[in-house]
């Protein structure tokens, strides 16, 4: 039997006009110091981003969560933060901020399959 793992996951927001506060779920972070794992997708709309009747940009908004995600995953085009140890990198995306793309604050977890609870959880909290 598979040894259970503790995980940290946030949902990634875009928060179209900051000052109002106001989000919508585009995707899902998650990781686990123990398995040494992160993750990160986005679900980012076109139909559901043209109805926000917001200034921002799709392809803009959609080259930031890629830079995010290539902050989580260590990759060399996000920058020097993509050169910090997982539990860090985390630390910094799930970070607060006042931006267009925001996460939640962090959720703690148990599992023995880190994939499949990360679908599960975006299935739930994304689509």
């Amino acid at each position: 039997m598979q040894e259970a793992k503790i995980y940290e996951y946030a949902v990634i927001r875009l928060v179209p006009k900051v000052e109002r506060e106001e989000f919508f779920n585009i995707g899902l972070v998650m990781f686990s110091k123990k398995a040494k794992y992160i993750r990160v997708e986005f679900h980012l709309c076109p139909k559901k981003f043209a109805l926000m009747h917001s200034k921002l940009d799709y392809e803009d908004v959609r080259h930031n969560l890629e830079n995010f995600k290539a902050v989580a995953h260590g990759e060399k085009s996000g920058g020097e933060i993509a050169a910090l140890d997982i539990p860090e990198r985390f630390r910094w995306l799930t970070a607060v901020r006042s931006s267009v793309v925001q996460t939640s604050r962090p959720h703690p977890g148990k599992t023995v399959d880190l994939d499949g609870t990360f679908e599960r959880l975006f299935e739930e909290l994304v689509k």
